[in-house]
């Protein structure tokens, strides 16, 4: 079955679930009106339908590839983001001083989604420009946001991230790239960078590099490190990319999935970097880049376990196995109908937090209150973590809805598995997200969970006088939550909480997935929103319970066998 852009569930969520309303209410985001956003999201949809979804198994099939130095890209590609930057979707979300729509994130966040549903290998791509974009618009000196924003928003150039080194990976206070000072305000940048998402391409003017470097009087760790652009090609006189810079691709990594997107090991042999921001600040200036990129890849599994719904729910509607009472083909049957519904409710939930996660963003943007910038920040490692586990989650329940044809290749099932393991480790691991979330996210004393956790009781009270059994069960999740909560807000000991973190965080997620199932249930109460949410409520909600147990027992057992004892 071909990709279908979910744009019901995008209408429900934005106008009966997380509050949209309230960013297009401000000043700021006046203009993104109910009628425009609609029309962004269908014409964004029938791109990701059209044109998108038929390169997921090219790209699979015929990898990218390293000829003579030149990445050479999967068929269709080129005409695929040529259809993504000429539509304007690389830069929904810019500034319009520099060609952006300055649109809300959430709107970038739902059309991200659906391009990673249609093809993840080539949405990798705008979404590492988007985060580049954000990082220049908002630490970039006049001159640089001049010269390198329109290029980037316009998709004439594209962007990257380079962090990650051989030996430095989640530590990146190890790396080792040098900048040294050429004496006319750039540097010369040598060091090399592993794991880069389209490093390079074949189909843009110009790639530039954000690299983290480090000063010659640099002190060691994360405080010491600047962060520098570095293009592909040096600007000549006009702006436009010139020679080549000394930069190169070594070689492209041989990966598990997205085998569309190159993933590049890059070598800067003295290359003509320009500092972006302050010097020894880079770490800051990267995150800019990398909170905003953490929802968009929560936003890739998210569209990936749509995309893996979607195609086991046609071969479960075609395959007919066995009889039963209620149909002849699989998804007939009790066992295969619990895989679907599981699937749909999980990816509902998914989306709905990451969406609310944007909207979050979008308030703190368009009044600058703290109460919007904490909730914004709290809910990103939950987006980030949960929205990949259900792509992974969803993925793999996918292949066993098509049984046996699930481990065959050409059945295309095994590929949004294979496609979406990565999006659980790269952007920080989604134990790093773990350890965000019970670290700095608690460190207000647990007050921005708190008031999360009030606004979902208040809900679930509004909602107990018409679908009550529902709303308690939402109501009790929470006061259990708000315990743990405590818990994790009392100790002292960072073993104590990173022990838990995980399951923690999986908890917090399972209850905000209830209370968006609760909101879409009461906004069509008795339609199969309802039914979805009773699902949800009464079959995946309860897990919470066994989460939170392990989440508080704490780091001892953890370390009562030794490393001897647990390698025999």
């Amino acid at each position: 079955m071909p990709y279908r852009a979910p744009l019901d569930d995008y209408r429900l969520i934005l106008d009966q679930v997380v509050g949209f309303s309230q960013v297009q209410g401000t000043d700021r985001f006046a203009e993104a009106t109910p009628d425009m956003v609609d029309a962004i999201l269908t014409e964004a949809g029938k791109m990701c339908e059209e044109i998108l979804a038929p390169l997921q198994r090219p790209g699979d099939l015929h990898p990218a590839r390293l000829e003579n130095g030149v990445v050479r890209t999967s068929p269709g590609f080129a005409e695929g983001y040529k259809a993504i930057a000429e539509g304007g979707w690389v830069s929904i979300g810019a500034d319009p001083e520099y060609g952006g729509m300055g649109l809300p994130m959430t709107v970038t966040t739902a059309v991200n989604e659906m391009m990673s549903a249609a093809c993840l290998s080539i949405q990798l791509n705008p979404l590492m420009t988007q985060g580049q974009i954000e990082a220049l618009q908002h630490h970039a000196s006049d001159d640089l946001k001049a010269l390198y924003l329109p290029k980037l928003i316009s998709g004439e150039w594209t962007g990257t991230m380079n962090l990650t080194e051989p030996q430095a990976g989640s530590d990146v206070g190890a790396l080792t790239s040098k900048a040294e000072p050429n004496g006319d305000g750039t540097y010369a940048i040598t060091g090399q960078k592993i794991y880069i998402s389209w490093g390079d391409n074949d189909f843009s003017e110009n790639v530039c590099h954000l690299v983290l470097a480090r000063l010659p009087d640099a002190v060691p760790g994360t405080k010491g490190i600047s962060l520098f652009l570095v293009p592909k090609r040096l600007p000549d006189a006009d702006g436009n990319a010139g020679v080549a810079n000394a930069l190169k691709v070594i070689s492209l990594e041989h990966k598990m999935g997205l085998h569309g997107s190159p993933t590049c090991v890059m070598s800067y042999e003295g290359a003509t970097g320009w500092l972006v921001g302050e010097e020894n600040d880079g770490m800051r200036a990267m995150f800019t880049m990398m909170n905003n990129a953490r929802l968009g890849v929560g936003g890739q599994g998210i569209g990936v376990a749509e995309a893996a719904f979607q195609h086991a729910m046609a071969h479960a509607l075609e395959r007919r196995q066995g009889k039963s009472l209620h149909g002849y083909s699989i998804a007939a049957h009790a066992d295969v109908r619990r895989m679907l519904m599981t699937m749909k409710a999980d990816v509902f939930a998914a989306r709905a937090i990451a969406l609310a996660c944007a909207t979050a963003i979008d308030m703190e943007t368009a009044t600058g209150e703290d109460s919007w910038a904490k909730r914004a920040a709290f809910l990103t490692p939950i987006a980030k973590a949960f929205g990949t586990d259900t792509g992974v989650d969803v993925a793999n329940i996918g292949i066993q809805v098509h049984g046996g044809m699930g481990f065959v290749e050409e059945t295309g099932a095994a590929q949004f598995l294979r496609d979406v393991r990565v999006t659980t480790i790269y952007e920080g691991t989604n134990g790093i997200q773990a350890m965000d979330l019970i670290g700095r996210k608690l460190m207000d004393g647990g007050e921005a969970a708190h008031r999360l956790l009030d606004d979902i009781e208040g809900f679930a009270e509004a909602a107990k006088g018409t679908l009550p059994d529902l709303a308690e069960a939402v109501w009790q999740a929470s006061e259990t939550l708000r315990e743990a909560t405590e818990w994790f807000v009392a100790q002292s000991d960072l073993d104590e909480r990173s022990a838990g973190g995980v399951p923690f965080l999986k908890a917090f997620a399972r209850l905000l997935g209830a209370h968006f199932h609760l909101k879409a249930a009461m906004a069509e109460p008795g339609s199969p929103r309802e039914v979805l949410a009773r699902f949800y409520i009464e079959r995946m909600l309860p897990e919470h319970t066994g989460l939170l147990s392990h989440a508080m027992t704490g780091a001892t057992g953890l370390y009562a066998m030794s490393l001897d004892d647990l390698a025999a």
